[in-house]
């Protein structure tokens, strides 16, 4: 069983700042790629930033230069920072991850979704 936490999301004006955390936990040997992903209300669930188990990053071309994904390996956690945010970045913000666990099989997990709401 692997249980994936997020925390961090809230309600900021324009041009905040906010920082995501998603803490996995339970029976993981190994997390591979971890995932941002975000959906706005009455729309399709959108993939955000990706970040490889070597910390390769991959962004939502509305997002680049002011999202940063990255992870600490030793705490199973990943992290969203988000800078110069926008209105149109309001969504629950998910987060999602393809790990092994201890014993040898393949998963992919979802947290339960945090709120960002971005006033203008």
């Amino acid at each position: 069983q692997v249980q994936l936490v997020e925390s961090g999301g809230g309600l900021v004006q324009a041009g905040g700042s906010l920082r995501l955390s998603c803490a996995a936990s339970g029976s993981i040997l190994r997390i591979n790629t971890m995932y941002w992903y975000r959906q706005a209300l009455e729309m399709q669930r959108e993939l955000v930033a990706t970040i490889t188990s070597d910390g390769r990053t991959n962004y939502l071309d509305s997002v680049k230069g002011r999202f940063t994904i990255s992870r600490d390996n030793a705490k199973n956690t990943a992290y969203l920072q988000m800078n110069s945010l926008k209105p149109e970045d309001t969504a629950v913000y998910y987060c999602n991850l393809d790990y092994i666990s201890r014993w040898g099989s393949w998963g992919n997990n979802w947290g339960q979704g945090t709120q960002v709401t971005v006033s203008s």
